[in-house]
């Protein structure tokens, strides 16, 4: 058995047969260490507080719960199409539609029609399918808040509530937005209530128990903070050396699903530039992406078509993309847990990976606080002038969104911010994006 997963088989949890046979479909036998603790609980009718870390199977635990408990549990006689059974709130817009994608897979041999409602696409469409009817609905907090203030549907007949990266959530500046839609839920010991979280912080806990009926606290903790299997190296350029080491590190090995953090957008559309001048297939991935280009270039990173995503923290949670074989941290994060949840993107389900981190001029401060997040030094390689590329062809032209004017600078490679003041995320959870409480999300 894979070291990943516990002891617990799926077939001793007297699953729904609908939902046996999708797990059997989905060739998964061994229940994962968080599935282990929260699915009894849950299966039996309690509600469920639960801490793991990033891709450990966080979202078919709470999916085959919500399941279970629709069969178990008839909706009300009186109950009409527009009133869902079901509410499922995620954080960003990539993390409903993978929970959604999820959702399709476990739920295929069920008759409960699922909707998805988020920020940047599909208005109408998406009020039409809320129109039609729907028992799951899987969403972001302002879409769904912004349909159900036109009174597209309403909750009155909802049995299950599930809030997914409930600390993010905080970090986003959503918790009004989610304690708004609880409140118009029914009341908690009317229905079965998950929670699910990296952290079970204090203000995390104190919303559960808020909006929650009693809920069981369960933590499943690593024996290290980072995954066990992920291969973990520090370089130390300076700034201006940066690009030349990344883009010498690229040729050394195969990029063929590799994902390259920053902290700012900016920064995410001179690195793909200078990538793509260079012949490496490498497109950004950022808070004004276009919604639909966003989830093209998700599915053509997924499929191993597009070898290098160059990306901001709006990556780092929720994407489940199997056999990331590099994150490189081109940025340092000003967040120790977000560097967490970066290199977490690889050795996900088991499987081995390497993170590459620059501790560069402008970010290596925050190097001491990630090792003591992590409890753990991080090797250094302080000799790196050999993987230092030695000729680079001009950047390509830099392609920008939102109506900005793309333009191409002329010199060396591209500018660093400096310090704290120089962009990215602070300690607040403001994102680099400039995406942070859009109510289209």
């Amino acid at each position: 058995m894979d070291t990943h997963l516990s002891e617990t088989k799926f077939e001793s949890l007297d699953l729904a047969p609908p939902l046996a046979r999708a797990v059997a479909d989905a060739g998964f036998t061994h229940c994962t260490p968080i599935q282990a603790r929260t699915l009894p609980l849950a299966l039996a009718g309690r509600d469920v507080a639960g801490q793991a870390q990033t891709g450990t199977g966080k979202t078919a635990a709470f999916l085959l719960a919500t399941f279970q408990h629709l069969l178990q549990h008839p909706a009300r006689e009186d109950r009409r199409p527009e009133q869902p059974r079901a509410m499922i709130l995620a954080p960003t817009r990539e993390l409903a539609v993978q929970i959604h994608k999820d959702a399709e897979t476990l739920g295929r041999h069920t008759d409960f029609r699922l909707g998805l409602v988020y920020g940047g696409a599909g208005y109408e469409q998406q009020r039409q399918q809320l129109r039609d009817g729907v028992d799951i609905l899987i969403g972001t907090p302002g879409r769904m808040i912004d349909y159900f203030k036109q009174r597209v549907f309403d909750f009155r007949a909802a049995q299950v509530a599930v809030l997914d990266e409930a600390d993010r959530m905080f970090d986003m500046g959503f918790i009004k937005d989610i304690r708004y839609l609880m409140r118009k839920l029914p009341h908690p010991e009317k229905r079965l209530n998950m929670l699910f979280s990296a952290t079970l912080s204090y203000r995390v806990m104190e919303l559960a128990y808020e909006h929650m009926n009693n809920p069981e606290s369960v933590t499943v903790d690593a024996e290290q903070v980072t995954a066990d299997k992920v291969r973990q190296v520090v370089y130390m350029p300076a700034d201006d050396e940066k690009i030349r080491l990344l883009i010498g590190l690229l040729r050394s090995m195969d990029p063929r699903r590799t994902m390259v953090f920053v902290n700012t957008k900016r920064a995410a559309e001179r690195i793909s530039a200078w990538l793509q001048g260079n012949e490496f297939r490498a497109e950004v991935l950022s808070g004004d992406v276009p919604q639909k280009k966003r989830l093209r270039l998700i599915q053509e990173f997924q499929s191993g078509e597009l070898p290098v995503l160059v990306t901001t923290d709006v990556a780092s949670r929720g994407l489940h993309i199997p056999n990331v074989s590099h994150v490189i941290n081109y940025d340092l994060p000003q967040d120790p847990e977000d560097y967490v949840h970066r290199i977490g993107r690889t050795a996900r389900a088991g499987e081995e990976g390497d993170a590459i981190s620059f501790a560069c001029e402008s970010y290596a401060f925050s190097l001491p606080e990630i090792e003591d997040f992590i409890e753990q030094k991080l090797p250094k390689e302080m000799q790196h002038a050999d993987l230092l590329a030695e000729e680079l062809k001009p950047a390509a032209r830099i392609q920008r969104h939102a109506g900005k004017k793309g333009g191409r600078r002329k010199g060396g490679p591209p500018r660093q911010g400096r310090g704290r003041r120089g962009g990215g995320k602070g300690r607040r959870g403001k994102s680099g994006d400039g995406n942070r409480n859009r109510r289209g999300d």
